[in-house]
């Protein structure tokens, strides 16, 4: 069990689902994972649901109102940084987009909705009272983000330059697809899948977490009873473990990785 106390700058430090499920969603996701339950209501007037997993938060879960009908279900991705207003204008002269900007979620984080120059979102969170998953790379605990890209690049370009992020490009082909490795302060950060054109006509630019699962085949099987539905997998990965794609019955994708090594925590200094 990986418990964190502190997340460094450029760290992934949570991920919530903003859903048309509602208490629908809430209950596919805690029998899928295993995860235990407390919805509030926000200041923002709707409710929000924690995930828990022994105690410690892992994830989170937006429910959408009415009138937000044509924003589909998706997963969102969150950063943990030094000072949310200071990369505003790195943002902007990098080429991407303020889609929210900064904003207070009292006792919880600043926080800012960005697009990069190719459309992913990204959240950006710097932490007031609350720093994200207390749990990592642990069965039920969020274990990596990737990045659907289909400009390797500018990608690359707008992320470290915006994060500090060290990247490996994995392409033999330094203009075809393939995979990005992203490192921040030397740890494993995520990744980048650069999509073949076939694939980047039909998936849009977006970010995408992977949660720790014991058992893949058993995960699959309670993910099609549940009512959601298998994209890929799952099939093994070498040197990592075997995974798989899939879609909620709300449309929401998300990664289930069964981890053969699972990478330790180790606290950074601020």
């Amino acid at each position: 069990m990986y418990t964190v106390t502190r997340y460094p700058h450029g760290a992934f430090c949570w991920v919530d689902l903003s859903t048309h499920g509602g208490s629908a969603a809430v209950d596919f996701y805690s029998q899928l994972m295993g995860w235990q339950t407390e919805t509030r209501d926000t200041v923002f007037g709707m409710p929000y649901t924690i995930f828990r997993q022994q105690g410690h938060a892992i994830a989170g879960l937006s429910w959408l109102p009415p009138e937000a009908s044509e924003f589909p279900s998706a997963w969102n991705n969150y950063v943990n940084v030094d000072d949310v207003d200071a990369l505003m204008p790195v943002v902007t002269e990098g080429g991407g987009q303020i889609i929210e900007p900064p904003f207070d979620d009292p006792d919880v984080a600043r926080m800012a909705l960005i697009k990069d120059p190719a459309g992913a979102a990204l959240c950006l969170f710097q932490a007031r009272g609350n720093i994200g998953a207390g749990l990592v790379n642990s069965p039920g605990a969020l274990c990596w983000n990737e990045l659907y890209t289909k400009d390797a690049e500018a990608s690359k370009a707008f992320y470290s330059n915006l994060l500090g992020w060290e990247l490996k490009d994995h392409r033999e082909d330094p203009d075809g697809p393939g995979y990005i490795s992203i490192y921040n302060r030397g740890r494993a950060n995520g990744g980048m899948l650069v999509m073949d054109e076939g694939m980047a006509a039909n998936v849009p630019p977006m970010w995408l977490p992977y949660f720790s699962v014991a058992d893949i085949e058993a995960s699959a099987k309670q993910v099609k009873a549940l009512g959601g539905k298998i994209i890929m997998g799952p099939q093994q990965e070498s040197g990592v473990g075997p995974w798989l794609l899939f879609t909620d019955p709300q449309g929401a994708h998300c990664y289930l990785m069964q981890l053969n090594e699972p990478e330790p925590w180790l606290e950074h200094s601020p």
